[in-house]
């Protein structure tokens, strides 16, 4: 059987989700409609609304359901910064603000907005932990705040495992007037959201944390729905017309079936979630120690195990290697043929390999992005996997240290 270590990709959906699901696409019914059935549906989605609200500490009317992640920071990145630059005739907010080693559905978005809209992408640079450089974040929203149309960063970066200070960014963006938009995707359901507590912290108003993305495949919802949330200060540009279903900021026919097994799954995530976080955290921490002791030359990446801070700057259930000499791409292959689910962590593009984009970020050398391997545990892993993992790695390294870093990949991740 296979042993699936790449929860932080997609995670199986919670059986109860699932069964909600099917009982919800059962019935028919247009939410928009407004006979009986159509109003059973739309009594259905504006409940599953409220109950994903709840899970992230805003209002119903603040959530806005989308087919997923990718599409909430699209929204949330090319809205924010098309409102922001038609609010006032004449005002031009070019500049854009975004540490290093974002997850691409960013780091593309904003490159389209520089190619497309004349933007002007300031990528703020991260330490060796992968943390937002404040000093820099500082200087960048003291420099004519009047020119930036928005900041955006994850929460949680989805390689390494990073927790940002998301609390005290929000105040210093809306010091300076300046909204923010988070993405949350790598983050929901492994640390506490709450929109409310985070929007007390740096003020009301149309600046700060202003919106938020989520994903419900990430916490054992279904693939194809997400949350963008959006707060009623907030003007963003919608990316679909045609019926403005949604405050006028998404447009389309709602998935009432995906946004009941997405509630399901949301509640389910969020009351297990510290009992959850004790345990990945302790099988996290009995496999990095085995993968030390198995390879002792690997190199943990990002905020490391122990430590005061530990438990609160990294997620509990990734761990993100560096092997010197092998290619990740190897020990991927290597590992999925004696049964083990793991992931590089890197970008792959029209099926070109290309090294980490977050470590070359936090100032790693290319080889080492080129050698990244990441393990990340969910709901369904065991003590037993750990093991099958920890036994299938020496061997696995042992191979790919022999192929090393071939040539051809070293031209291709380079472009």
């Amino acid at each position: 059987m296979t042993v699936y270590l790449d929860h932080a990709a997609t995670t199986p959906m919670l059986p109860e989700s699932i069964e909600a699901y099917a009982r919800a696409m059962a019935l028919v019914g247009n939410p928009s409609s407004i006979h009986s059935q159509g109003q059973q549906a739309r009594r259905m989605l504006e409940e599953a609304r409220e109950r994903v609200a709840a899970t992230l500490g805003c209002d119903a009317i603040e959530v806005v359901f989308t087919s997923g992640g990718t599409e909430s920071i699209n929204l949330a990145v090319k809205g924010l910064y098309w409102a922001r630059n038609r609010a006032q005739p004449g005002v031009s907010r070019p500049r854009i603000l975004a540490p290093g080693g974002e997850h691409h559905a960013t780091l593309d978005t904003v490159t389209w907005l520089e190619q497309s809209e004349g933007a002007a992408a300031e990528w703020l640079p991260l330490d060796e932990l992968g943390r937002i450089r404040l000093d820099a974040l500082e200087s960048a929203l003291e420099r004519e705040p009047a020119s930036i149309a928005l900041l955006t960063l994850l929460w949680a970066n989805n390689e390494v495992g990073t927790i940002q200070p998301v609390e005290r960014i929000a105040a210093l963006a809306a010091g300076r007037g300046v909204p923010m938009h988070v993405d949350a995707v790598a983050a929901y359901g492994h640390v506490g959201i709450d929109v409310r507590q985070l929007r007390a912290a740096s003020g009301p108003g149309a600046a700060g944390l202003v919106a938020l993305s989520v994903s419900a495949h990430k916490i054992g919802g279904p693939v194809g729905i997400g949350a963008l949330v959006l707060s009623r200060q907030a003007s963003v540009v919608p990316l679909l017309h045609g019926g403005g279903q949604q405050r006028q900021v998404r447009s389309g026919t709602q998935d009432v079936a995906a946004a009941v097994a997405f509630a399901v799954a949301a509640e389910a995530a969020e009351a297990a979630r510290e009992a959850e976080t004790a345990r990945l955290a302790a099988l996290r921490d009995r496999l990095v120690a085995g993968v030390l002791r198995a390879v002792p030359e690997a190199r943990l990446s990002g905020v490391g195990d122990g430590g005061a801070d530990a438990a609160s700057a990294r997620l509990a259930m990734n761990a993100h290697f560096t092997f010197p000499g092998a290619q990740g791409d190897s020990l991927l292959f290597l590992l999925d043929a004696a049964g083990v689910s793991v992931s590089t962590g890197s970008a792959c593009q029209a099926g070109v390999p290309e090294p980490s984009h977050v470590l070359l970020a936090m100032g790693r050398s290319e080889r080492d992005a080129r050698s990244a391997l990441r393990m990340t545990l969910g709901r369904t892993t065991t003590d037993s996997d750990v093991d099958a993992f920890l036994a299938a790695l020496p061997q696995a390294y042992a191979r790919a240290s022999r192929a090393g870093l071939s040539e051809r990949t070293t031209r291709l991740g380079a472009r």
